[in-house]
């Protein structure tokens, strides 16, 4: 179990640094693997995203990949929504937030093969 959760953890960090979303691997993986609950493994995730944060920020921010025009923006409209988004997930039953999660995820999936093959007919054929 403990080998497992290093795992998980190594990998989330991995994808974090990246700029993706650990939560994308340890949301999923503490549900699936560990049998959590949705609510328990989504309260690691915000706990674990901390300093995984920090860390990343100032690795992207030393190699100027921070927009700081905007960033204030983004913070004050994140700190409302994650507000609001903790307040309904409080109050929604575990196997729902579960299922709106996995949407969630396929939809960000789907979006991003997408995009991809978007670009690639582009490129095939010219277009801008």
């Amino acid at each position: 179990m403990i080998i497992g959760l290093i795992t998980i953890g190594l990998l989330s960090g991995v994808i974090s640094g990246m700029g993706i979303g650990g939560g994308t691997i340890l949301i999923p993986a503490l549900s699936i693997f560990f049998n959590y609950e949705q609510h328990t493994a989504q309260n690691f995730n915000l706990i674990y995203f901390i300093p995984t944060a920090v860390i990343a920020l100032f690795t992207h921010a030393k190699n100027g990949n921070i927009e700081k025009t905007v960033l204030w923006k983004i913070i004050l409209f994140g700190l409302i929504g994650a507000g609001f988004g903790a307040i309904i997930a409080i109050n929604m039953e575990a196997d729902i937030l579960r299922k709106c999660f996995g949407g969630f995820l396929l939809i960000m999936g789907l979006s991003e093969i997408l995009k991809k093959n978007k670009k690639q007919r582009r490129y095939k054929y010219g277009e801008k």
